[in-house]
């Protein structure tokens, strides 16, 4: 009976890899499949009734819509205002002006800044930012969406300000500060090497690490000290953001102290004109004015600057969209939310860059009709995330892993993480979904709950380099809806690595009574 709710709650899941990477199916028609499968299975075998299969999936679509969408717009709406003023240029310009090498600035922008985004915001911004971005200089389309969803999933325990990190602690009733140490202590050693297989994926092979050893090495330590540091002694919050700019930080003074031509075949090409007049500082500030507004506002607003956070914290509106019993309420920050933040700095930053309210309305029609497919995909995943939950498909699905692993538990447990992202495609509702399960199991096997939670939101990260919605906002962010099968083609081998080694880290952390 286990292994039938098992193998029938996995259905779902089964058809989304089959359709994506199988059919090559588009990951909008998938995904709606897939919702209408889910809710046949929760109706026909879970026995949820009608009503309450409605209400969870509008709870999804609400969910989705309200905050991921809104960032995902908000973020792809800022590049695209950076292309119509012209800024992306000058922006193209500059980072040319610190490096031509591709490879650097794949470190500079997909680690350091991805990274920072991540911290700061969090909910697809690290991957649709930095890979438009990466595009935008010349970078290669699928090489730089592959390279950010790779090297997210490492920061997405601290993302947003440390949120999944914090809900995890609340969820398993473990002491936070300790909890954070362990997740950058079970996070180490694959936050270290993101940057060199950012290098070897934006290179296109093992080569590209040849005369880059040194700049990768220091992209790297110079993240994972600060990083791990402020996670053992201050918290989830900062890790990411001190640890990003860090890293930038020095990797810009390690271009000065290892500056050379590159090879051709990593050099991005000089445009007619980029030898030519220097650009100063004012246009400096106005080409890069919504990025930094992105950062003085999201750092404004966040927990970090406590009087502004608590004043706009309270407009908000909460409402149980769920007709069954242990529905959640559903709350919409109006003002205090991410995706708020980016669209008020790209309209204040497209303002400076001199463009008219006509411009920025065109964009923003253009956006929306570009990525509309997008927005379904993600609509669609939440709806069916939220079925499974509600109907139990997720628990059973967890119980059985537990059942079939016994003591050998810990090895699959980052599996289960990444299992809660791939469905949710987010680290706090994987942590909601799953903290519990693996916090009692641990108890259950005599291990350690605060390491064994940790596990969870590794995996969390892992996961989230194959969900269907974060491979839809890389599509978009690349143009290239429609491609989201070869995208998980593409990234599925670096998701197997990463879960292999996040087994053996947690089993072995486990057996050393970590």
């Amino acid at each position: 009976m286990l292994f039938l709710k098992f193998l029938l709650a996995m259905l779902p899941i089964i058809w989304l890899i089959a359709a994506l990477s199988g059919l090559k199916m588009a990951g909008h028609k998938a995904c709606v499949i897939a919702l209408l499968l889910t809710m046949a299975l929760a109706v026909g075998y879970w026995k949820l009734s009608v009503l309450c299969t409605a209400t969870a999936a509008l709870e999804g679509v609400l969910n989705a819509l309200w905050p991921i969408c809104l960032v995902i717009v908000a973020a792809l709406f800022t590049y695209n205002l950076t292309l119509k003023t012209g800024a992306m240029d000058l922006i193209k310009k500059m980072l040319a002006g610190v490096s031509r090498d591709k490879r650097v600035l794949a470190l500079m922008i997909g680690w350091g800044f991805g990274n920072f985004m991540e911290g700061m915001a969090g909910f697809g911004t690290a991957v649709a930012i930095p890979a438009s971005m990466l595009v935008g200089i010349g970078l290669d389309p699928m090489s730089a969406v592959l390279g950010c969803l790779v090297v997210n999933s490492t920061p997405t325990a601290f993302g947003s300000v440390g949120v999944p990190t914090v809900t995890l602690a609340s969820v398993t009733g473990t002491q936070l500060i300790p909890l954070s140490g362990s997740v950058a202590l079970i996070q180490c050693i694959l936050t270290f090497l993101s940057p060199f297989l950012m290098v070897c994926i934006c290179g296109k092979g093992v080569k590209a690490l040849k005369g880059m050893l040194p700049m990768t090495l220091i992209a790297s330590l110079s993240f994972v000290v600060p990083w791990f540091l402020t996670a053992q002694f201050i918290g989830p919050e900062l890790p990411n953001i001190i640890g990003s700019i860090c890293s930038m930080g020095c990797m810009i003074a390690a271009t000065r102290l290892f500056a050379k031509q590159p090879d051709e075949a990593y050099a991005i090409p000089m445009e007619e004109g980029d030898g030519g007049k220097q650009i100063d500082v004012s246009e400096g500030l106005r080409a890069w004015s919504s990025f930094i507004l992105i950062f003085v506002l999201l750092l404004a607003t966040s927990t970090l600057c406590a009087p502004v956070h608590q004043a706009i914290a309270g407009i908000k509106s909460s409402v149980v969209v769920y007709a069954g019993e242990g529905g959640n309420a559903l709350t919409f920050s109006w003002v205090n939310t991410p995706g708020v933040m980016i669209f008020l700095a790209a309209v204040i930053g497209g303002f400076i860059q001199k463009a008219t309210p006509g411009d920025m309305a065109s964009v923003f029609i253009e956006t929306l009709k570009k990525y509309w497919k997008t927005i379904l995909t993600i609509c669609s995943v939440m709806a069916a995330a939220k079925i499974m939950s509600y109907s139990g498909m997720i628990s059973d699905i967890a119980k059985f892993l537990v059942a079939v692993a016994g003591p050998f538990y810990p090895a699959i447990a980052p599996l289960i993480g990444a299992l809660g992202a791939f469905v949710t495609g987010s680290g706090t509702s994987t942590c909601v979904l799953f903290g519990g399960l693996q916090s009692e199991t641990a108890a259950a096997l005599g291990l350690n709950a605060t390491w064994m939670a940790a596990a969870n939101v590794m995996g969390a990260g892992i996961g989230k380099m194959i969900c269907p919605q974060g491979i839809a906002i890389g599509a978009g962010a690349i143009n290239a809806v429609g491609s989201e099968s070869k995208i998980l083609s593409a990234v599925f081998k670096y998701f197997l690595l990463y879960v292999v080694v996040a087994g053996v880290i947690c089993y072995a952390g486990s057996w050393m009574g970590l």
